[in-house]
């Protein structure tokens, strides 16, 4: 099988490579041209959002066509492919994806997922999905095994500010305002249900924020083992904070720090940190 999913995922080069997943890319519009996602470290990305203030670049889904192409190649290899993406409810990447894969059924034999989240939560997904696969599982079963993890994930952030969301046109300026004015932080989570953001709360400090965050969690799993996947745009303070909240609160399994996807900082700003987190039980036994 061949896996392909989108740079949402927040996969390392190196699992990239030892998975064989093949990557399709997002893309950031600035005013002098398109530029891969992919192709940002994300403190080139973080340096350039900085200094277009107060002008904010904005995101692009791959097209169908470049969809269709990748399928065609890796139709050439004989396998079935698996594409598995971002959320529907944020993106219209699957969307695309399907478009292409149409386009391509001459030769292409492609099953879609939607992984009703992003970022690490999306990684999750991608990565049960290739290590099922070497195991040689069948797609029925890796099928099964990813609706118990989109099912159990949590995908939830906070931001320093609201500037980013608010210029990105995901917050009214006026809500942005106020918040500002009481200097409130949101806690926000991705829905399992629809895969879109809701608020879980607000708080008027980032560590008040992220207490906040980690009490959801502790709710939501309890004692049960988990894998924690921290993750920051630029806010390794931040992240470090939520790694020992974690870390004390939680039933850590495994804990790990990423970067996230600069197509997310877009509409955050550097001050993004937050995480994934998976039972553990779910993502054992893949291998």
């Amino acid at each position: 099988m061949k896996i392909v999913t989108d740079c949402a995922a927040d996969l390392g080069a190196e699992e990239l490579e030892a998975l064989q997943i093949t990557q399709v890319p997002l893309y950031i519009q600035f005013p002098e041209g398109e530029v891969s996602a992919s192709d940002l470290s994300a403190d080139e990305f973080y340096n350039r959002l900085e200094a277009m203030r107060p002008v904010i670049p904005t995101t692009a889904q791959p097209s169908s066509g470049i969809f269709e192409n990748i399928y065609r190649k890796l139709a050439e290899t004989g396998k079935q492919m698996f594409s598995v993406h971002i959320s529907s409810g944020l993106s219209g990447t699957i969307n695309a994806a399907r478009v292409g894969g149409e386009a391509a059924k001459d030769v292409a034999d492609v099953n879609f997922w939607d992984t009703l989240t992003l970022s690490g939560g999306e990684r999750f997904q991608v990565l049960a999905a290739a290590l099922a696969d070497k195991a040689g599982w069948t797609m029925d079963k890796i099928q099964t095994r990813l609706t118990e993890i989109r099912a159990n994930t949590e995908v939830i952030y906070t931001l320093e500010t609201l500037e980013y969301l608010a210029r990105g046109g995901r917050i009214g300026r006026v809500q942005a305002l106020m918040g500002s004015l009481l200097k409130l932080k949101p806690v926000i989570r991705v829905d399992r249900n629809d895969g879109k953001y809701s608020t879980v709360t607000k708080a008027r400090t980032i560590p008040a924020a992220l207490e906040a965050l980690t009490d959801h969690l502790v709710q939501t799993y309890g004692k049960t083992p988990v894998w924690v996947t921290v993750l920051h745009g630029r806010f390794a303070q931040g992240a470090e904070m939520l790694s020992e909240m974690a870390e004390e609160r939680l039933n850590v399994a495994k804990i790990e720090v990423k970067r996230i996807s600069p197509v997310l900082g877009v509409h955050t700003g550097p001050g993004i940190v937050g995480c994934a987190v998976v039972p553990m039980k779910l993502m054992d036994g893949l291998e």
